[in-house]
């Protein structure tokens, strides 16, 4: 997961004010808070990382609270995978919309975290006036326990939706995805849906006096593609140098990389971003953002927007030399030099036209390639009017003036693979955080308390939207 998420304007105007709200909404009622809670407290001890095993042990407590909601054993899967397990949740609808399941996805795995350098324990929930505290707290066992909750509501209220609604919690989804490569190859028909949530990233966005700014949805994903490029030479020793040398070979390839521009690339998506964030950028580079949006063949806005680090993945594929390895002694010469050169490839660009590039690129065919793993391209999904008018229809019951921004994700999630299974995905959370506040795979992780109750309503008022024939 990885950026922000719900709600009060004005949260972080002072501490005494924040902690007057948290008050406030603690004491509403909303249904199942408590159970989301309880669900998010016991799960983040479960360390759910890499090599320990405990997935398949916050599976069995998911499907514990569903079953206690009324939920059958048929419809409530867990699926073992190596030393992890990915679940699938059936609620099952009365079919009358003729239409295509909808999809709800989060992870259960965490990445590591070192007590040593957190401030608090990462695998105890730990709260104070404001937050919550712990690995996972946002990325990503807090959506977990509020998409768990909404279904047990739900349930509870005897709701009957027109389609069935689907969840599938996957297990790895912080190291190589495997669960939801297997969901998306084993169970295609089990999960096959309208289109998809992916309930981990996007968001809310709050300026620095705790003024709502604007809600992501991101609607596409960069491929995520790393290649090595190696040198050879037969060597020989230091004190006679030839005049062909691995590391030289390869130095004068990575700079033909660094003078390179890849082609500019954008699409309905990327356009429609610019257009509406240029507002809250303002400036030389807001200026720039509605020019390119206007105009693609502007020179000057490109030159702007790809000057900038956090604009220039928005142009077209990007890649990057991240690590080196060359020579085995200092007296000896190079007998090979390595770099890895880690892509983000813009929808719709395969990864062996982008290899292809580089090769063409760095110019040297005595160079050797490899990629490594099993990158997977996926096109944008197409900005489905149902799905934004549902968004924005909840959104703004709080924020009548908060924009729904779709935008181009700059990571990976598991949208991606979805995606890539002919299922439109679009990845948003109901929790809104400061920038400076989301501290997904950082030190003390932590989500906002009124984020829980806040979050609650909105997906049980999203899906009331989707499915049903009446408004909530």
């Amino acid at each position: 997961m990885k950026f922000a998420k719900l709600l009060i304007p004005f949260m972080f105007a002072s501490p005494l004010v924040l902690a007057d709200q948290v008050a406030t909404l603690e004491q509403e009622e909303v249904p199942f808070h408590r159970a989301a809670f309880d669900l998010l407290k016991q799960s983040i001890p479960m360390q759910t990382v890499p090599g320990k095993g405990e997935v398949p042990r916050y599976a069995a407590l998911i499907k514990e609270n569903l079953l206690s909601a009324g939920f059958s054993d048929k419809d409530v899967q867990i699926i073992p995978y190596k030393d992890t397990a990915a679940m699938l949740i059936r609620y099952r609808g009365d079919g009358s919309s003729g239409k295509k399941p909808i999809l709800f996805s989060a992870h259960l795995d965490v990445v590591p975290a070192d007590s040593d350098d957190w401030e608090r324990d990462p695998f105890t929930l730990i709260e104070d006036d404001t937050f919550y505290y712990g690995r996972g707290t946002s990325d990503n066992k807090f959506d977990v326990a509020v998409i768990t909750a909404t279904f047990m509501r739900l349930k509870s209220e005897g709701f009957v939706p027109n389609r069935d609604l689907v969840i599938a919690f996957t297990g790895d989804e912080e190291t190589d995805m495997a669960t939801t490569m297997m969901l998306t190859r084993d169970y295609r028909d089990e999960i096959d849906a309208e289109y998809a949530f992916v309930i981990d990233g996007g968001g809310g966005l709050l300026d620095d006096n705790g003024n709502a700014t604007q809600f992501i949805v991101n609607s596409a994903e960069k491929t995520y593609a790393t290649f090595t490029v190696t040198a050879r030479n037969p060597g020989g020793h230091s004190s006679v140098p030839r005049q062909d040398n691995a590391i030289y070979d390869l130095a004068q390839a990575l700079q033909k990389l660094d003078a390179y521009e890849f082609p500019v690339r954008y699409n309905e998506l990327t356009l429609s971003y610019f257009k509406q964030a240029a507002q809250f950028e303002g400036g030389e580079l807001g200026a720039a953002m509605l020019t390119f949006a206007d105009d693609t063949t502007n020179k000057e806005a490109l030159a702007k927007l790809r000057s900038e680090p956090t604009m220039i993945g928005n142009t077209g594929t990007t890649c990057v030399p991240t690590m080196l390895d060359a020579g085995h002694a200092e007296n000896a010469l190079p007998q090979s030099a390595t770099a890895t050169i880690n892509c983000r490839i813009f929808p719709g660009v395969s990864v062996e036209e982008t290899l292809a590039r580089l090769q063409r690129v760095m110019d040297n065919p005595a160079l050797e390639w490899k990629t490594l793993g099993e990158p997977i391209a996926s096109d944008a999904s197409p900005l489905l009017p149902e799905v934004f008018a549902a968004i924005e229809k909840n959104i703004r019951v709080d924020y009548p003036a908060i924009p729904v921004v779709p935008k181009m994700a700059p990571g990976a999630s598991d949208a991606l693979h979805f995606r890539a299974a002919g299922i439109p995905s679009y990845t948003m959370t109901g929790i809104f955080l400061r920038p400076e506040d989301e501290m997904s795979h950082g030190l003390n992780e932590r989500v906002t308390k009124f984020s829980l109750p806040r979050s609650l309503t909105l997906w049980h008022n999203m899906i009331k939207t989707l499915a049903s024939d009446t408004a909530n």
